[in-house]
């Protein structure tokens, strides 16, 4: 049973140590993830507002030439009336006057439309790409900085894995179980820790407790943690086996 319990004690020391290394990269693969995104959304609304403006500004051309071609027509259709032979060919030129000059007064007003959505555009324009410059510096400098961080731990993390798996398979399937449903439920992941000074986290363990725990022959359960409890002898020597 010793053999076990140092085998966990082991698993637990080198588990430490990888969350230790993760702690260091700290949440910076999640800021990183969600610059991503706040500038795939800047990208999204940039290529949208520029889009709208090329359609507007064709837009804005056509209704001006229709304003030249509708005033050409008017200026024709009133020739025309000079030369009329009845009524009914005065009052049909009469309405194609007025039908060119409401088509006019409607392209005057769409281009008024057009100013004031073009002028809105431009403005968001220049915040989106303002914010979108910022986010690309923001994200330039959180990425170099968990690549430093990765470059600093990726050797040890590599052989740290390596190790865990020795460590791993030296625990029999059954603690292996209880031990990983532990580390997945609990906050800081511990689920083998020393009893210090006759005390598990902190908490005083009953004294009877702490005679079984320092017999080293079977695993002890913390009743207020759910932890599994040992002698700190274990920890002592994983730490004197893989010096990390």
């Amino acid at each position: 049973m010793k053999e076990v319990i140092q085998n966990l004690a082991n698993l637990q020391y080198i588990d430490s140590r990888i969350d230790e290394l993760s702690r260091l990269r700290g949440d910076l693969p999640e800021e990183i993830l969600d610059l991503e995104q706040d500038t795939d959304r800047a990208k999204s609304i940039i290529a949208r507002l520029e889009a709208q403006e090329v359609e507007l500004n064709q837009e804005r051309n056509n209704l001006e030439i229709d304003i030249q071609d509708a005033a050409g027509l008017v200026s024709k259709y009133e020739a025309q009336q000079m030369s009329v032979r009845n009524n009914r060919e005065y009052d049909a030129l009469t309405k194609e006057i007025e039908s060119q000059k409401q088509a006019t007064e409607n392209a005057k007003s769409r281009l008024e439309e057009i100013s004031l959505i073009l002028e809105e555009s431009t403005q968001k324009l220049a915040r989106y790409r303002d914010e979108l410059e910022s986010l690309n510096r923001t994200f330039e400098e959180k990425k170099s900085n968990l690549d430093e961080v990765i470059e600093k731990t990726k050797n040890e993390e590599d052989e740290l894995l390596k190790k865990r798996d020795d460590a791993k398979a030296k625990v029999d399937v059954r603690y292996l179980r209880s031990y990983e449903r532990l580390r997945n439920g609990l906050s800081n992941s511990i689920a083998v820790v020393p009893m210090e000074k006759g005390a598990c986290l902190g908490m005083m363990l009953p004294p009877q407790v702490q005679v079984e725990v320092r017999k080293m022959n079977k695993i002890i359960i913390d009743e207020n943690s759910g932890r599994i409890v040992v002698d700190p002898e274990f920890f002592d020597n994983a730490r004197a086996e893989f010096k990390i």
